[in-house]
């Protein structure tokens, strides 16, 4: 019985240990690091999450000047090939998605996709994905919903934007006003949360199985559900904007 209890004390300290380490590093990965300050203004904190959208705005930059040399109309190469059935497959994608009315914001999808594709999958070369911020979500969120809101006006006008809050019926009105904040919070949350769970759960793998069984575990989470997450994320706003423009 003796053995037993100090059995169970010590399978309950391990646990206890686990479970504040793992606490620990989730706080660390919450914390917005202030890499440098602006010095105007009072001072500018800049977040790591800010510094490291720069760094992937400059890689993608060069990459894309890198990639569009030499275009030919004629006998293009597979680069330009491979290249033009990439970015045509995410153009129809969300032509098909959005319709005609909508193909003027098509290249703010693709580019959203891309970045946040991008984000999600940085941490693989070490870097801290920008998406694991709530304020990156957070503003990438609001801006969707920014532009879904002028998609409708665009469309509609003044007049019909405004009479689209009391359909189908002018009781529902409270609610479709509720919905312009609840579509940029339930963008955000998804992205932050799933980005984060992915975390929590890769951290728990590593607790009980080491670090060479989570490898493939590691593939899903840092590579499937990152691209998974980029794309439900520019699938909702495409919907949104579709049924603004509807």
């Amino acid at each position: 019985m003796v053995g037993n209890h100090k059995g169970e004390k010590q399978s309950l300290r391990k646990e206890v240990s686990i479970t504040e380490e793992l606490a620990e590093k989730l706080l660390e990965e919450l914390n917005c690091e202030t890499v440098f300050t602006i010095p105007i203004f009072g001072g500018i904190p800049i977040a790591e999450s800010v510094v490291v959208t720069w760094v992937i705005m400059l890689a993608l930059t060069v990459l894309s000047i890198i990639l569009v040399r030499n275009l030919q109309v004629e006998n293009p190469g597979k680069k330009q090939q491979v290249l033009e059935m990439a970015i045509g497959g995410l153009y129809n994608f969300f032509e098909s998605l959005i319709g005609e009315e909508g193909k003027r914001y098509i290249p703010y999808l693709i580019s959203v996709a891309i970045y946040i594709g991008v984000a999600n999958l940085i941490g693989i070369i070490g870097f801290k994905p920008p998406t694991k911020d709530l304020n990156a979500t957070a503003a990438l969120a609001v801006m969707s919903i920014v532009l879904i809101e002028y998609s409708g006006f665009h469309k509609k006008g003044g007049k019909g934007f405004f009479k689209a809050f009391a359909e189908p019926m002018p009781l529902l009105t409270p609610m479709n006003i509720m919905e312009l904040f609840i579509r940029p919070l339930s963008l955000c949350m998804r992205l932050f949360g799933n980005v984060l769970g992915s975390f929590v759960v890769m951290e728990l793998i590593k607790q009980v199985a080491g670090f060479i069984v989570p490898i493939p575990f590691t593939m899903y989470f840092d590579i499937f559900d990152g691209l998974i997450q980029a794309y439900v994320f520019v699938f909702l706003t495409g919907l949104f904007m579709k049924e603004a423009l509807e």
